[in-house]
């Protein structure tokens, strides 16, 4: 964090609502000018205020970053366009206008970085969800949007945002993280590689269970690099984050209701839509509500292949999440109708996990074997897992993954139609 002079917030706020209010009174001027243009206008605007105050840049304070400060909150993000900027920050997080956290490697770190106030932190908001129709007030504090780059924005407002605006920015990434890439982060190995370019490739329906910012969403693109390019895909999500390297591919992004409460399309309406396109599969970027009986229904009725992601700790805390999922769809179904749907449909559960140094692993992969006589479960049978060792002297976590023993059910079944499967990747 750098030590800024005492004072200089409040400088800073100055400058900034004295050239906003210039602008303000030459707004007509200022329309007709291109951004280069209108950046070099507001920074003689800057220099202007400062000599006619007789003010200078306070010491220890470079002038260059000061001005660019400015500009960046006047006409831009503020602070955050350096961070958008550095390759290496996956997330931004700003709890208040003068408190921003990054996650850069996996861990999170306070910047140090501040707006010159709320309300230029309202403004910034403002600036990111007004070119594409949504609105933030009192009325309706919380929004969502996205940036040109494709980074997901999601911010709240006060009342709801008690010590006032919040915003986080998930970074979008400009080239797609591979699974090759993840064998080598450690976040699989190269078997469990092989498994799953087998399962995808044989049309085996994989859900993506893990917590927020465990990377479901990283793994589920990186798991559609193996979907054969003569396959029409479609994919669906709230906010489009997934980049699939097939030409043959439909993006649906959900939509919530506009300024008049109007006009909403939700996820579920979505994937009833994609069912009369004639998709090969369908990828729901993650499944939240009732939308995942619709996607239980694709599975089992010619859409094999289909993935998406949900929030769960386990692959059995998976099971029960899609049960109660299913629930919020309104339809009044038997609890074991429901167990069938999900044990015909969904055949493999992966768990991701991020642990606390910001390690993100694969830690169970698991497949669905049906539901048990007895008492009417689902069964579940892990084919890999991840075994925790603790934390080395520098916090990382140490462990190792290794295949339980177990070969899944359509793996025996492609060996008998002749298909060669190297085993060796599930002993022990």
């Amino acid at each position: 964090m750098r030590e800024l002079p005492e004072g200089y917030m409040s400088f800073k706020e100055q400058i900034h609502r004295m050239l906003l209010e210039r602008m303000d009174l030459r707004r007509k001027e200022f329309l007709s000018l291109s951004d280069v243009e209108l950046r070099r206008r507001a920074e003689d605007s800057i220099q202007s205020v400062l000599k006619e105050l007789r003010w200078s840049v306070p010491p220890g304070i470079d002038k260059r970053e000061f001005l660019n400060e400015i500009l960046n909150e006047a006409l831009g993000l503020g602070p955050l366009e350096e961070l958008l900027a550095d390759a290496a920050v996956s997330e931004i997080m700003i709890n208040q206008w003068n408190q921003i956290y990054i996650e850069r490697a996996g861990k999170l770190e306070e910047t140090g970085l501040s707006f010159s106030s709320e309300q230029a932190l309202l403004n910034a908001i403002s600036r990111i969800i007004s070119p594409i129709g949504r609105r933030v007030d009192e009325s309706s504090p919380l929004v969502d949007a996205r940036l040109k780059d494709g980074s997901r924005v999601n911010a709240a407002i006060r009342p709801v945002a008690i010590d006032g605006p919040c915003v986080t920015i998930r970074k979008f990434q400009k080239s797609p993280v591979t699974i090759q890439k993840l064998v080598g982060f450690g976040c699989l190995t190269k078997g469990m590689q092989e498994f799953l370019q087998i399962a995808v490739e044989e049309r085996k329906n994989i859900v993506i269970s893990g917590g927020t910012g465990s990377g479901k969403t990283t793994l589920l693109n990186a798991l559609s690099g193996f979907i054969p390019h003569t396959q029409r895909v479609v994919t669906i999500e709230d906010t489009a984050e997934l980049q699939l390297p097939q030409k043959h591919v439909i993006r649906f992004e959900s939509r919530p209701a506009n300024i008049q409460g109007e006009g909403a399309i939700s996820i579920e309406a979505l994937v009833k839509n994609a069912l009369r396109m004639r998709p090969d599969r369908i990828i729901i970027g993650e499944c939240r509500g009732g939308e995942t009986l619709s996607m239980l229904q694709a599975m089992n009725t010619g859409h094999s292949g289909s993935m998406t992601t949900a929030h769960a700790n386990t692959p059995v805390d998976m099971i029960a999440r899609l049960e109660t999922m299913v629930l919020m769809a309104g339809v009044e179904l038997p609890l074991k109708a429901i167990r069938q749907q999900i044990a015909s449909g969904v055949d493999i559960i992966l768990q991701q996990t991020r642990f606390p140094c910001g390690s993100r692993k694969v830690t169970a992969i698991s497949e669905v074997s049906g539901i048990d006589p007895d008492d009417g479960n689902i069964i579940l049978q892990d084919i890999f897992e991840y075994k925790k060792h603790g934390y080395d002297e520098n916090g990382k976590v140490k462990g190792i993954h290794q295949p339980t023993g177990f070969i899944p059910k359509f793996l025996i079944r492609l060996e008998e139609e002749g298909k060669k499967i190297d085993q060796s990747i599930f002993q022990p």
